[in-house]
C-alpha cells in the first residue's frame, strides 16, 4: 500500500535517486529540469523544506512498502487560499492508478488540512495520462497554456 508522506529532510536520498532514475521517462512529457536540478539538488531540497515551514508550499512523497520514492504530488505557490499541484510517477509505479490516488489525497489535504480552497494545474496537450489524472479528480479545463514552449492545458478546481 503506497503512503503520501509531507516532505522531510531524511526523504533526500530516495528523492534524488528517484529524480534521477525517472528522468528520461519524465522529459518525454514535461519539460527536463536540467543538470542544474541536480548540481543543486540539496539546496533546493532545503528551499522547498523553508517553504514548506512557511506555508507557501506543501510538498509530499508517495512511498512504496519498501520506503521507496514512487511519486512526488506538490502544491506550491500558496496564496490566498489557493495552489499549483504538480506530480509525477516513477515509470515502475505509472498506469497503475498512484497518480490519481495522490492527487486525491492531496486534495482533501488541501481543503482538511492546509485551508486551501482553489487548485490549479497545467499539462501539456501530449501528456494524455496527466490529462485523465486531473479529469477524473475533479479539475476543469480553464484554458489554453505554453509549458516551456510545448502547448498545453491549464486547470482548475475548487475544494
Amino acid at each position: 500500500m503506497p503512503e503520501l508522506q509531507p516532505l522531510r529532510p531524511d526523504h533526500a536520498p530516495a528523492l534524488l535517486a528517484f529524480e534521477r532514475e525517472n528522468r528520461a521517462y519524465f522529459a518525454a512529457t514535461v519539460p527536463d529540469r536540467g543538470e542544474e536540478y541536480f548540481a543543486r539538488f540539496e539546496e533546493r531540497l532545503r528551499a522547498l523544506l523553508d517553504d514548506q515551514a512557511a506555508g507557501a508550499g506543501f510538498f509530499h512523497v508517495v512511498t512504496g512498502a519498501e520506503g521507496e520514492v514512487l511519486g512526488r504530488v506538490n502544491l506550491y505557490e500558496v496564496t490566498d487560499g489557493s495552489a499549483d499541484l504538480g506530480y509525477r510517477i516513477a515509470e515502475r509505479a505509472a498506469g497503475r492508478g498512484l497518480a490519481t490516488w495522490g492527487v486525491r489525497e492531496v486534495c482533501a489535504r488541501a481543503a482538511e488540512r492546509y485551508g486551501l480552497t482553489v487548485l490549479t494545474a497545467s499539462t501539456t496537450l501530449d501528456n494524455a495520462a496527466s490529462r485523465a489524472v486531473l479529469s477524473r479528480t475533479g479539475f476543469t479545463v480553464v484554458g489554453a497554456t505554453q509549458l516551456s514552449g510545448r502547448p498545453g492545458l491549464s486547470y482548475r478546481r475548487s475544494l
